[in-house]
């Protein structure tokens, strides 16, 4: 991704954040938190969640994303008989937090982008080591610290990147731009080098809240869905969205 076109999608946080009254120092606090969580040689106790391990899964992830036809990224307002009609042959799947709760299996699955709200269904996905960027903000200090204290105990845990929204240089640590986890998977991928022609949404909505979206206040969760609709607009994807 150019550089620019990246400054924009992590300038979309600063619009965000301005839109709905949230400090940036409560997104620092949370993406710090998270660095000096991970900043021992053995985070957790879990050696896959060290520096060097985080920095190939990273590289695992884009080597899929380079060498496939087509990307399918999952929202949170899939329904399953939608993903029954995919042909799945070398194509890879990002799904937004909860809506991999809506996947059969985990074959085609490169990796779950959350900021660990979806519950259950990432916890499942988590406990068969799947693939996670996990990401740290200001509202989810506590949880994300509860889900991995949870993950750790695991016997195969779930291998992870790290993302934050501050305009911070955070070690082991990136801002892929983006805001909602549906919009911000998309970010991800193009930051990996994905181009939008490769790239198919399957369960983006603007007009409901998904039935794989984790607990959350509707109308604060409709005010979310339209900045991601700006976002996904900024990157010529606002067709791919049912409306």
């Amino acid at each position: 991704m150019q550089g620019g076109r990246l400054q924009r999608l992590i300038g979309f946080q600063d619009d965000v954040r301005l839109s709905f009254g949230w400090n940036y120092s409560d997104d620092l606090d949370s993406a710090k938190s998270m660095e000096g969580a991970f900043k021992e040689d053995v985070p957790y106790g879990v050696e896959r969640w060290s520096l060097d391990s985080r920095s190939r899964c990273l590289e695992e992830i884009c080597a899929e994303l380079a060498t496939c036809d087509k990307l399918v990224i999952i929202g949170a307002a899939v329904e399953q008989q939608e993903l029954t009609e995919i042909d799945f042959s070398n194509t890879a799947v990002i799904a937004a937090d909860g809506s991999v709760g809506a996947m059969l299996d985990f074959e085609s699955l490169t990796c779950i982008v959350s900021d660990l709200d979806g519950g259950e269904h990432i916890d499942f996905a988590a406990s068969k080591s799947q693939r996670f960027v996990i990401h740290a903000h200001g509202d989810n200090i506590s949880r994300w610290q509860k889900v991995l204290d949870n993950w750790s105990a695991f016997s195969n845990p779930p291998s992870l990147v790290l993302s934050h929204q501050t305009n911070e240089s955070l070690q082991g640590m990136h801002n892929f731009g983006g805001f909602t986890d549906g919009d911000r998977a998309v970010c991800f991928a193009l930051w990996a080098g994905v181009t939008e022609d490769k790239i198919e949404l399957v369960g983006f909505s603007t007009q409901k809240v998904g039935v794989w979206s984790g607990a959350t206040n509707p109308k604060t969760k409709m005010k979310k869905l339209s900045w991601m609709k700006k976002i996904l607009s900024f990157l010529n994807l606002e067709g791919q969205i049912k409306d």
